[in-house]
């Protein structure tokens, strides 16, 4: 069974986003824990995320994936960035204890001209300072497509700082499709071998989601431009692949393509079909 569905807005609540996501042919979704361009997060209603849960248990859901904002830069060089990046991360954290055992996604960051060692140093500080030993949240971090100074493009980056985190067994990745593309890694025609490699480097335990999505750009481009599935450089055949793939197959899958809700209701059923 494909575990899938798709980003949708938090603002109407979890029950809601649960609800919707059955409406789409889905059993999961991913949702931003506050504004994506930062901000306070909303209030957390308990009988509203005990309301998704159990949905979710009476509907065969898969693990579901909060996102970091696209602000959170642990490794900026901005003393207040990093200073956010703690803040809106702790207080994540803290209130994904309402859906326990489930996801949170965020980017590396980007090192802004610091060099790539001091950017994983960075993050993996970050980590150090955020993650607790009670928590039952693992924290993903998502593979990059490598545009401009961004941390993380790299299977040998995302190891480095796992290794440098105390409590790495709260760590797993997300592996984006358009990202890792775009980042180098032929998916398309050689997903066995960017499998291997990820085992190699990584190891395919830690990979604990996906995010699906075609690539306006061609291979090694360092864009991150995400197109629908099908129609961009990756293609329909490669994605019959990935989603029918036995490494890939039971994890939890989430589109971002550029989309409103019938689309993600197409693509589901499409990728479904599979």
């Amino acid at each position: 069974m494909l575990n899938i569905g798709c980003h949708l807005s938090v603002s109407k609540g979890f029950e809601f986003m649960g609800k919707q996501t059955l409406e789409l042919g889905g059993n999961t979704f991913q949702f931003f824990t506050r504004n994506p361009r930062g901000g306070k997060a909303k209030d957390i209603d308990k009988d509203d995320t005990d309301a998704l849960i159990i949905l979710m248990k009476k509907n065969n859901f898969s693990q579901v994936l909060a996102h970091a904002p696209y602000t959170l830069n642990p490794c900026s060089k901005d003393e207040r960035t990093r200073e956010f990046a703690y803040e809106a991360m702790t207080d994540d954290l803290r209130r994904m204890e309402y859906l326990p055992n489930n996801l949170y996604n965020f980017h590396p960051g980007s090192h802004v001209g610091q060099g790539v060692e001091k950017g994983i140093e960075l993050i993996a500080e970050h980590l150090n300072k955020v993650l607790y030993k009670e928590m039952t949240t693992t924290v993903l971090l998502e593979t990059m497509a490598g545009k401009g100074s961004e941390v993380g493009s790299r299977f040998e980056e995302l190891r480095a700082i796992i290794d440098r985190v105390e409590l790495n067994k709260k760590l797993g990745v997300c592996l984006d499709t358009c990202h890792v593309f775009d980042g180098g890694y032929d998916i398309k025609d050689n997903l066995d071998g960017v499998l291997g490699e990820f085992d190699n480097i990584i190891g395919l335990d830690r990979l604990k989601a996906v995010h699906l999505n075609d690539s306006k750009n061609p291979l090694g481009s360092h864009k991150d431009r995400h197109e629908k599935i099908g129609e961009g450089n990756i293609g329909l055949d490669a994605f019959e692949r990935i989603v029918t793939h036995p490494v890939i197959k039971n994890l939890p899958c989430f589109l971002e393509t550029p989309n409103e809700l019938d689309g993600y209701a197409k693509e589901i059923a499409l990728l479904k079909s599979f």
